[in-house]
């Protein structure tokens, strides 16, 4: 049984995904209930593409898979953070390990 989640007004939830053993951050997307569910139930990371506006597991056609180890959620209840064994190269979509791969410079 899933906890009581805050989700936003278009019933979605940011995921946080975390490596479980370095703990880089290696990416954030959204999710809904059932997305949510498709997870837990899978033991791999599926989220709601706002842009596509479908479902869609992670490394479903790259093969970098998301294999799920620890499902967390904030005090307020409207963030998860998903630690990960992260399968394959990378997370991101440009070919880099994680999405969180760019700064900015500070003075």
């Amino acid at each position: 049984m899933l906890p009581e989640l805050k989700y936003d007004e278009k019933g979605l939830i940011p995921a946080i995904i975390q490596d479980v053993d370095s703990g880089d951050i290696l990416m954030m997307a959204y999710m809904n209930e059932t997305s949510l569910k498709m997870t837990i139930e899978s033991g791999f990371t599926h989220f709601w593409s706002r842009s596509r506006q479908k479902y869609w597991k992670k490394g479903e056609t790259s093969g970098n898979v998301q294999e799920v180890k620890e499902i967390l959620y904030d005090c307020d209840a409207d963030t998860l953070l998903i630690k990960v064994k992260q399968h394959g190269t990378c997370a991101c979509h440009t070919g880099n390990r994680t999405c969180f791969y760019r700064n900015i410079k500070l003075k």
